[in-house]
């Protein structure tokens, strides 16, 4: 399907996602002049720490924008077309597909990307792709475009990448000996320590135990490694873990029920009811943990990952066959609340697929308990309209400081500053609507803006600024 053969100009109005009624178009400008230069602040994605550590350029146009950023190879494969080919032939075929993306978040992110970060003034377009190529070519040529000056140049006060419990962090470690300052910090993700059925665990376990010089033999063992890595990420400036689950069901085991499971893992017999008890008692051991070393409990629920086996055994994980499913938080979290919900020293930062828990359950938790903060849309639903269905729902029950401002959870490095820009607009055209319906006046739209924008995300990850 050829939408345009010609050289169409790319521009980016002023007042994009603003609500077209004027009165609140003007206010939403307003607020979003105020904080479109706030740092950004992005306490949780997937951009490898190699990029800044090493510093090198990028080879070519589709490693910049399109390699990295699975939301383009997912509605490319919707449509039956294969980019598994990098550089000018890869960049041609998305081009020629470029169509495809009207409308939607990522479309949004790569025009921006494409006009504000490239200086590319026409539509890209299967007539105009190897025009554009060129250009973007030429630029990643200057020292301008290496990951270290990109990343001053998007202002960028703090980037968390994430990180397996058994990284050795050489990439941090390599950033922080070379004396340039930006901010990167590691983010401890063990989910692949507890997945005992899993046909990889018993390698895990084993790398576990040799980068913590912990025999594990046992659960205690086991948790001995695991706060031992806890320590060695924190001494690297983590302050947060990940934690990805299908469901977030939570149960306490006894410790005789606990031992016989991880004895069946070691023996390679876990069952998949096995692996949900286990996964269950050790969320709640988790929030044990960060109760006693700080850490920020983050819990991304209800993505079935790898949905499509031909592309995971063909390309591996993340590659944009992850599809949400329906999630239950309310019983699930029980547990761990009724244990650590009302204690201070644990942040508990949700995040979920299923929109229809917004209202139901997310907000009314957030809204009771003092350890629960709602983290921004994720994935599917960090666009326009998803963030705007975000607030609608849950402004009213958890209000705004119950909620952890925004982050872009990416690996396309390059997106970041368009993410965050429309997380910005929008949350400014949000509060501009209940400026204009005097819910709330113009001086306290201020104070929330620059709190979603900036002040709320480093609060939420205690992200302390730096001495």
């Amino acid at each position: 399907m050829a939408i345009s053969s010609g050289a169409d100009a790319l521009t980016l109005h002023p007042d994009r996602c603003f609500d077209p009624d004027p009165a609140v178009r003007r206010t939403a400008r307003e607020l979003y002049d105020e904080t479109r230069d706030l740092p950004i602040v992005s306490p949780h994605g997937h951009v490898d720490p190699r990029l800044l550590a090493e510093d090198a350029p990028f080879p070519d146009p589709t490693a910049l924008l399109i390699a990295p950023d699975h939301y383009i190879t997912r509605m490319l494969h919707s449509q039956g077309v294969a980019l598994e080919s990098g550089g000018r032939d890869g960049w041609q075929r998305f081009a020629a597909h470029y169509h495809l993306f009207l409308g939607t978040p990522t479309g949004y992110w790569l025009d921006h990307e494409l006009y504000e970060l490239c200086g590319v003034r026409v539509r890209l377009s299967a007539a105009t792709a190897t025009q554009v190529y060129d250009q973007i070519g030429e630029r990643l040529r200057s020292p301008e475009f290496r990951p270290r000056a990109l990343f001053d140049r998007f202002n960028i006060e703090v980037l968390a990448t994430t990180d397996g419990a058994a990284d050795s962090l050489e990439h941090h470690r390599a950033i922080r000996d070379s004396g340039w300052k930006g901010r990167v910090i590691p983010t401890f993700r063990p989910d692949a320590m507890m997945r005992i059925a899993a046909p990889g665990w018993q390698q895990s376990l084993g790398e576990l135990s040799a980068v913590s010089a912990t025999a594990i033999t046992d659960a205690a063992g086991f948790n001995a490694a695991l706060r031992k890595r806890r320590a060695f990420f924190k001494m690297h400036g983590a302050t947060a873990t990940d934690h990805g689950v299908v469901e977030p069901y939570t149960a306490s085991l006894s410790a005789e029920q606990l031992e016989q499971i991880f004895r069946r893992a070691l023996d390679g017999a876990a069952t998949a009811d096995d692996q949900r008890q286990f996964e269950g008692h050790m969320l709640i051991e988790m929030a044990r943990m960060s109760v006693e070393d700080g850490l920020v409990m983050q819990l991304h629920a209800g993505a079935f990952r790898d949905h499509d086996a031909a592309m995971f055994n063909r390309c591996g994980p993340d590659r944009g066959g992850d599809i949400p499913v329906a999630t239950e938080w309310t019983r699930n979290l029980r547990p761990l609340l009724n244990e650590f919900g009302n204690d201070p020293r644990l942040t508990l930062i949700l995040f979920t697929l299923d929109e229809s828990t917004y209202s139901l359950e997310l907000a009314p938790l957030a809204g009771y308990y003092p350890a629960v903060r709602l983290g921004p849309p994720w994935w599917f639903h960090d666009s326009m309209h998803g963030m705007t269905r975000f607030r609608e729902q849950t402004s009213e029950t958890a209000g705004f400081w119950n909620t952890a401002g925004f982050n872009d959870d990416t690996r396309a490095f390059c997106s970041i500053p368009a993410r965050h820009d429309l997380a910005r607009r929008m949350d400014a055209n949000y509060l501009a609507g209940l400026v204009a319906r005097h819910v709330i006046g113009i001086a306290d739209a201020r104070v929330v803006a620059r709190a979603l924008a900036y002040d709320l995300a480093r609060e939420a990850y205690r992200l302390a600024p730096l001495s």
